[in-house]
């Protein structure tokens, strides 16, 4: 059981963010005794909340939505005893054990052992007409979505190695893809770079900008402008169906970034095959700390490991 002192809640394993990552380290902490406390987050479930087909996760052989396998996973660490909760970490003190966090700026939390599963959170252009169709012909994830626009027309946009190999997966499923660039050039890798410009089903826009998504249940539409701000600038129509955003992702890292080591996107750090952080206690798996994959199933297996690892560090502390 947890106990309370002074008002401070102490715990044996606290888990921050859910997700694949943070429900999945739920399930296997809760099975081992540890009594883990989730804290949910924001969104609770993470990014897969917004996704309205999931097809390529093992066992869901006719699919599942988002929402509804976020809330199976939660079901099912909770049916072990996994204590969810609503609330944001607002702050954190690592500089020894037990760890002092903070939530919602005002309960506090002493805890033997942390789980980081706050994930990254997809960058976004901020047009009202995009917040519209998330999840309806907007996505930030060709290989989660790219299936379900098999033979259909669809832009990808950014320049760089992401938005390059995004366009490539996407021009082997569909009919036409659009890579939208805002610069006169890629930013990306010379093999990328090459990659897309040998494939004849994708057409790049240079000097392009994203003005509107149009369109009723779903995506039917975009419209663009072409050397914006100049002498020259041109309104260009284009019909698609899907617009996949591939400008980056922010990882979900900055309350930790005081102790806690990341690169300098801000990812965290860690032992290479471990989700083990520079903090002994302290792990870190899903999107948080993986800016490679970012699928559900690598973070639900990194939340395996977050788990199995504060199992056995708390039994070498016991």
């Amino acid at each position: 059981m947890d106990v309370k002192e002074n008002n401070i809640e102490k715990v044996k394993c606290l888990i921050i963010g859910s997700g694949p990552a943070g429900y999945t380290a739920g399930i296997y902490a809760s099975r081992a005794n540890l009594n883990p406390v989730v804290y949910e987050g924001l969104q609770p479930g993470g990014q897969l909340t917004t996704t309205t087909e999931i097809d390529n996760f093992p066992g869901y052989p006719e699919g599942i939505s988002g929402p509804v396998m976020m809330g199976e996973l939660k079901k099912q660490a909770e049916r072990f005893g996994c204590d969810c909760r609503w609330g944001i970490v607002t702050d954190v003190d690592f500089e020894q054990r037990p760890y002092k966090v903070t939530v919602d700026g005002k309960t506090e939390i002493e805890a033997e052992s942390v789980i980081i599963a706050t994930g990254a959170t997809a960058k976004y252009l901020g047009l009202e007409s995009e917040e519209k169709f998330k999840g309806s012909g907007v996505s930030a994830c060709a290989t989660c979505d790219g299936f379900f626009y098999r033979g259909k027309d669809v832009a990808v946009v950014g320049g760089g190695d992401t938005a390059c190999e995004e366009a490539s997966y996407l021009a082997g499923l569909c009919n036409k893809v659009y890579l939208v660039v805002r610069k006169d050039h890629l930013r990306a890798s010379k093999a990328m770079q090459e990659r897309v410009f040998k494939t004849e089903n994708i057409e790049i826009l240079f000097e392009h900008n994203t003005k509107e998504l149009t369109g009723g249940m779903g995506v039917e539409g975009c419209t663009l402008m072409k050397k914006a701000g100049t002498p020259e600038e041109e309104e260009v129509k284009i019909a698609i169906d899907g617009f996949f955003l591939a400008i980056g992702h922010h990882p979900n890292s900055d309350v930790f970034s005081k102790y806690i080591k990341t690169d300098d996107q801000g990812y965290i750090l860690t032992e290479a095959g471990t989700p083990k952080t520079n903090v002994a206690g302290v792990y870190a798996c899903g999107d948080v700390q993986d800016p490679v994959y970012r699928q559900a199933i690598t973070s639900a297996a990194s939340g395996c490991q977050a788990a199995m690892e504060a199992e056995r560090y708390l039994a070498e502390l016991n």
